[in-house]
């Protein structure tokens, strides 16, 4: 077991080196950089020449560093982020990348966590009783159910959240994760409660695609395992049901579950970000649209990174779990 975490240790550190390498490839793709942005904004406040605007772009490119080849802007982020732990510096908010991302990290992972943990349970849950009723009513509409959750946009669901809080429920200031009242003041469980009262839109949005896939995976598995011969084996030993599905048939249909946990992280962020970008929430989802749009190359690679980090990071999870979960694999 313990070679077995060790080479997918060894592995994870590569595909981390590669993942530097696509990321930085990936935000240098679009035509131009922050200084090219930073140009349009002064020919459309006028006042300037076309010659005075190339001329001060041309000045904030060479002050940026953003006159050097591509290579050498790659290896001094690289430097930065294996050394320093940095991942350089802001051109529009004029602040450490780092800084930036880590006071919005802890409110992201809170909500995709959240997100992540209702999806996963709910969905597991509905599949498992779905499966034990194959072709019914229950059966048919939590199929038509997980349809329309996989199909409607999640921003379109966010505008109609945003309409019924503020022209139903009149709620104001939900732009943000605290009223003002509670934006300064410490912990407490009026302030949770308050938390709860701005963010439940996002990680009921970014946790409604999630939970119809789970279903939808989980009633498949189960319904393969329930065929199986060990099942019919453990039927014909007169065990109940219930412990037949719950100690014989559940673990091996969650297989494919477990598996499915090392991408499932980036995947709640993608939907926080859709659902924080229509309500105003701000986490890192926000950021990262803001700095592709303005071409702020360190703040999009540095969450390129992190996104895909995570993405090698669940994956390793994943794999050890699985490992623990069913023996034979660590042999593998």
């Amino acid at each position: 077991m313990i070679n077995y975490i060790v080479r997918r240790l060894i592995i994870s550190v590569f595909l981390l080196l590669g993942v530097g390498i696509v990321s930085w490839t990936v935000i240098q793709l679009p035509p131009g950089d922050f200084a090219t942005t930073y140009e349009t904004f002064l020919m459309n406040q006028g006042g300037m020449t076309q010659e005075q605007v190339q001329e001060a772009a041309n000045r904030l490119r060479a002050q940026l560093g953003l006159d050097q080849p591509q290579i050498v802007q790659y290896l001094n982020w690289m430097k930065g982020i294996v050394t320093q732990g940095k991942f350089g510096y802001s051109f529009a908010y004029r602040r450490d990348v780092g800084e930036l991302i880590g006071e919005r990290l802890i409110y992201t992972l809170i909500l995709a966590l959240a997100a992540h943990s209702i999806s996963t349970f709910v969905g597991i849950f509905i599949g498992i009783y779905i499966a034990q009723r194959k072709y019914s009513l229950s059966d048919n509409a939590a199929s038509v159910f997980a349809f329309v959750l996989a199909s409607v946009p999640r921003f379109w669901i966010a505008l109609v959240i945003a309409y019924i809080m503020v022209f139903v429920l009149n709620q104001h200031h939900i732009t943000s994760f605290f009223s003002p009242q509670y934006a300064l003041e410490p912990w407490s469980l009026a302030k949770v409660g308050d938390f709860i009262q701005h963010v439940w839109p996002v990680v009921f949005i970014a946790g409604l695609g999630g939970v119809a896939r789970n279903m939808r995976v989980m009633r498949g598995n189960l319904l393969d395992v329930l065929g199986a011969q060990y099942v019919t084996t453990a039927r014909s030993k007169g065990l109940e049901e219930d412990k037949v599905i719950r100690r014989h048939a559940v673990p091996n249909a969650l297989h494919p579950i477990i598996a499915y946990q090392g991408t499932v992280l980036p995947y709640m962020f993608q939907g926080e970000m859709e659902a924080a970008i229509v309500l105003g929430i701000p986490t890192l989802g926000p950021l990262f649209y803001e700095s592709l749009v303005s071409q702020d190359i360190y703040i999009s690679g540095g969450l390129l990174f992190i996104y895909a980090a995570l993405i090698v990071l669940g994956n390793l999870v994943a794999d050890v779990s699985l490992a623990l979960f069913d023996p034979r694999i660590r042999y593998e």
